[in-house]
């Protein structure tokens, strides 16, 4: 027997019950019922207008018992919850990973399909998730929406706001099981376990050596291309990589931030440190 017995006449798409049947055939006629007094949108349920409505208000009603944190959605609220009890019960076919959200599991489904359903209207450009479409958007418009309350630096992601608060209150959630060090960003802990492990993934297709993260094989790669992007606003001088312009940078500032613990005098690199501090070492040791 059809456990789904009522069907739409206009596309034959067959419900459980005749209340989902009569919502779905407001999407053809649409004999909207319920609309935003605020901005004009019409929902087929009240339930719906209710929740949409918190968008305007700022409602959360839905608070977790866990950490204090508040939701406009009840099922907002319960996927946050599984980061608590650790449950991911939406399980990729695939490869067997698990998620607490079916939206993140649809998004992962993207990488063993390679679908890029969202793409950007200003360059053409396609991404799998309709937040990262949404996020590159934002180079092309310079839009900053998430603002620090700290020191006001703007953000294009919500995602960098929460890493960059990190840099004024010092948390560091992400740790090495191997050695416990504590990590602002997933990814600089991932980078840092390769240290454990020697894994060097990035690899050079122009002299095949490997270096542990993506940032490393780019700089590597401008040995062979010669490009050199970043630039000195003070004399003009060309480098490869953003650290060596800041060390270089220094000898126009006069600033001197790696300090010997010993005697107090500054150097302008961590390299010329360590090697003053090896005289005191020299001088200390017995004739």
């Amino acid at each position: 027997m059809d456990r789904r017995p009522h069907h739409c006449i206009d596309c034959d798409k067959r419900f459980s019950n005749r209340s989902a049947l009569n919502q779905h055939q407001c999407t053809h006629t649409r004999e909207w019922l319920h609309r935003c007094s605020d901005c004009g949108k019409a929902f087929a349920r009240s339930s719906h207008l209710r929740r949409h409505q918190r968008t305007h208000t700022g409602e959360r009603p839905h608070r977790c018992a866990d950490c204090g944190k508040a939701f406009a959605q009840i099922a907002h609220l319960r996927a946050h919850q599984r980061k608590h009890t650790g449950e991911r019960p939406h399980r990729c076919a695939d490869c067997g990973k698990g998620f607490a959200r079916s939206s993140h599991l649809r998004a992962h489904q993207r990488t063993h399909t390679g679908e890029r359903p969202h793409r950007c209207a200003d360059c053409g450009k396609a991404f799998a998730q309709i937040a990262h479409l949404r996020a590159h958007q934002r180079t092309h418009t310079g839009e900053r929406p998430h603002r620090c309350a700290d020191c006001g630096k703007g953000f294009a992601e919500s995602s960098n706001l929460r890493t960059h608060q990190r840099t004024h209150t010092g948390e560091q959630p992400h740790h090495c099981a191997d050695c416990g060090k504590g990590f602002a960003r997933s990814s600089n802990l991932r980078r840092h376990q390769r240290a454990h492990t020697g894994e060097r993934p990035h690899r050079c297709a122009d002299c095949g050596k490997g270096f542990a993260d993506g940032s490393t094989l780019r700089t590597h790669q401008r040995t062979h291309t010669g490009e050199r992007p970043y630039r000195c606003a003070d004399c003009g001088k060309d480098f490869a990589d953003g650290s060596s312009l800041r060390t270089h940078q220094r000898t126009h500032s006069g600033e001197r931030p790696h300090r010997c613990a010993q005697c107090g005098k500054g150097f302008c690199t961590a390299s010329r440190l360590t090697l003053h501090q090896r005289a005191h070492r020299g001088a200390a040791a017995p004739l």
